[in-house]
């Protein structure tokens, strides 16, 4: 594991998150396996230091949704995770509540002081807000470039795992953004992307500071209600919704996207006039018209 070599800022970071997590622990390295896998280990082994913000720059064993490899270079992507106990029960939609927080603070649409995902504060911004929005949600962990009304290329995805801790659980919420894509990558039908299209200037370390803060605050309001403060904000970014698409759910193969339900499932409406809920972690969405990617 060798030193970072990006100007980070820990105690910046801290400071950020210590409003909702006090005590946390912030730790940045050159290069490691995954930072998910390594704050699970440190829960399992009991050693402590938890809660936690991991950051790597670089990650050699990177994970996605059902065990896809996570690629990522170094200075062209931000990879970290955060690890908190919750004693919400019910999980379902956190990775959606992750995912609009992240959007609203990279691509705010609001005036400094105006609320994001959640009811939270916005974070300040210095130009004013763009008015079109620039980010889109795929559900139910991908963060999007959006090119055209429904349609973007991921540069972002989230991967969250949970472990029983004591009275609770520990939660590590896995996230990793691509700043830069190769042009090679972009042009590929997966249709990558880097938030260096949005702004050339973005670096990792104060993207990270930007994101610490309502990311930590966002977990704690889940932990309080749920995703339904967060369900507006989803919605509004929502990439799938009007759109066919096709799931490996049983029984519900094919149909068009209708919005999210109130737990956070897909709502598809199938070709028989049926309102399916296709919950996260059983399935995988792809949209079924082959234009662009989303």
């Amino acid at each position: 594991m060798d030193h970072p070599e990006l100007p980070w800022n820990a105690a910046a970071l801290r400071q950020r998150l210590e409003a909702s997590w006090p005590g946390i622990a912030v730790e940045i390295v050159g290069s490691t396996g995954s930072t998910n896998s390594d704050l699970l280990a440190r829960a399992r082994s009991g050693a402590g230091g938890l809660p936690c913000l991991r950051v790597a720059e670089l990650q050699t064993a990177g994970r996605g949704r059902q065990g896809r490899t996570w690629h990522a270079e170094r200075g062209a992507s931000l990879t970290f995770s955060l690890a908190v106990p919750l004693a919400q029960p019910l999980l379902s939609g956190l990775s959606l509540a992750v995912g609009a927080v992240l959007a609203d603070a990279i691509d705010p649409r609001r005036p400094p002081g105006g609320a994001i995902a959640g009811g939270l504060p916005a974070p300040p911004f210095e130009s004013p807000a763009p008015t079109t929005m620039r980010i889109g949600l795929k559900w139910p962990n991908d963060l999007l470039v959006v090119d055209s009304p429904g349609r973007g290329r991921k540069f972002g995805g989230i991967l969250i795992e949970t472990l029983a801790f004591g009275a609770t659980r520990l939660v590590v919420v896995g996230i990793g953004l691509n700043l830069r894509a190769l042009a090679a990558a972009r042009d590929s039908p997966s249709g990558l992307a880097g938030l260096d299209e949005l702004d050339p200037a973005v670096e990792a370390p104060a993207l990270l500071e930007r994101l610490a803060g309502p990311l930590g605050a966002a977990l704690r309001r889940f932990e309080e209600a749920g995703f339904a403060p967060f369900h507006p904000a989803f919605a509004a970014r929502d990439l799938l919704d009007g759109r066919a698409v096709t799931t490996t759910q049983r029984g519900a193969t094919e149909g068009v996207a209708d919005g999210i339900g109130a737990d956070g499932s897909l709502r598809l409406r199938t070709p028989d006039g049926k309102v399916v809920a296709v919950s996260a972690g059983e399935v995988s969405v792809r949209l079924a018209l082959a234009a662009q990617p989303c």
